[in-house]
C-alpha cells in the first residue's frame, strides 16, 4: 500500500452542498400558512412566492426574508390576513 502525499494544488476544492438552490437556502420564504401546517403534518413540499420548492425544516426567524418573496408579497392585494 502506498502512502504518497498528493501534491498541493492552488485551488481549494470543496463539495457543492447547495443542491443547486443558490441563495434560496440563505433566506426565509413566504408560503401560505395552511400549506406550512399541511407540510408539517404530511411532509409534502411547499412552494414559496419566489418559486422555491422544499420541505420546511428550520426556524425561519433565524434567516433574513427572501427579497424576491418580500417584493412579490408587497405587490399582492391586501386580504383579510394582510390588513395594514
Amino acid at each position: 500500500m502506498s502512502t504518497k502525499i498528493l501534491p498541493e494544488t492552488e485551488s481549494d476544492v470543496r463539495p457543492d452542498l447547495s443542491h443547486g438552490d443558490g441563495d434560496h437556502e440563505r433566506f426565509a420564504h413566504y408560503v401560505e400558512k395552511n400549506k406550512i401546517m399541511e407540510s408539517a403534518l404530511s411532509g409534502t413540499p411547499v412552494r414559496a412566492l419566489c418559486g422555491k420548492v422544499w420541505v420546511p425544516n428550520r426556524d425561519p426567524q433565524k434567516f433574513p426574508v427572501c427579497p424576491e418573496c418580500k417584493e412579490i408579497y408587497g405587490g399582492l392585494p391586501k386580504g383579510e390576513d394582510n390588513k395594514e
